[in-house]
């Protein structure tokens, strides 16, 4: 969209100053100094780093909560490898659904929506963590590590769920695309009576931005390709010995 939006506009323009009958009407407007550019265009620069900043960022978070997820897997299916079987083998299944679930959630994560299955898989495993059957079993300071593993897991996927959904509000970017169409009339103003020199510059202008700005959108949801963040940390954490040993 954005490099489609850079074509037109930059095709209008050169058209407008080459080819249109208002041609004269705008070899009239000469006299603009270069100089000027720089005022619409440190202010289109400014907008874009801004957003590309947060873009970014959402990115990072949604890699350290993923990682964060993973280590709070791995911490309860240690946990609970010292229970005495069948709360163990509850503990283990019900983490292994969690895990299931939350990687099966990723696309519904690129279309901003969440899994009521991974929802429900968390809850399920507060329920047993909170449970007073582990309470009896595991002893006080155990069953308070467990629920705070927990915790950490349901706090961990609710801020990958907050992330898929803070794309880039529209108005950033229609902002962004007001100054960079007013960065290509400012490059036209300013060589109003060299058509072509007109072109040139506002081609290299148009080759730099819309690019990059297509990137950063691309990047908008840290759950959609293709830099999507990968859900194989939260698999790994929950295979037990006999499946690591199976992998190639």
């Amino acid at each position: 969209m954005a490099i489609v939006g850079t074509g037109l506009a930059v095709g209008a323009i050169i058209w407008l100053m080459g080819h249109s009958r208002w041609q004269p009407w705008v070899r009239s407007l000469s006299g603009v100094v270069p100089p000027f550019i720089n005022v619409v265009g440190v202010l289109f620069g400014l907008t874009l780093a801004f957003i590309a900043n947060d873009t970014w960022n959402a990115h990072d978070k949604a890699t350290n909560a993923v990682y964060r997820e993973a280590d709070a897997l791995r911490s309860l299916v240690l946990l609970a490898g010292k229970l005495n079987p069948p709360l163990r083998q509850q503990l283990h299944q019900a983490l292994k659904n969690l895990a299931q679930s939350s990687s099966q959630e990723w696309l519904l994560l690129a279309r901003r929506q969440s899994s009521p299955t991974a929802a429900a898989d968390a809850d399920a495993l507060l329920l047993l963590a909170s449970s007073p059957a582990l309470a009896a079993e595991a002893g006080s300071p155990v069953q308070t590590l467990i629920l705070n593993k927990t915790f950490e897991l349901r706090n961990d996927r609710n801020l990958r769920i907050g992330l898929s959904q803070m794309h880039v509000n529209p108005l950033k970017w229609l902002g962004m695309a007001f100054l960079g169409l007013l960065t290509l009339l400012s490059i036209a103003v300013v060589h109003a009576g060299q058509p072509r020199a007109a072109s040139v510059s506002i081609i290299l202008f148009a080759l730099s931005a819309a690019p990059t700005a297509a990137i950063v959108l691309i990047q908008g949801n840290p759950f959609q390709m293709p830099s999507s963040v990968s859900p194989a940390p939260i698999i790994a954490a929950v295979k037990d010995e006999r499946e690591k040993k199976s992998d190639p």
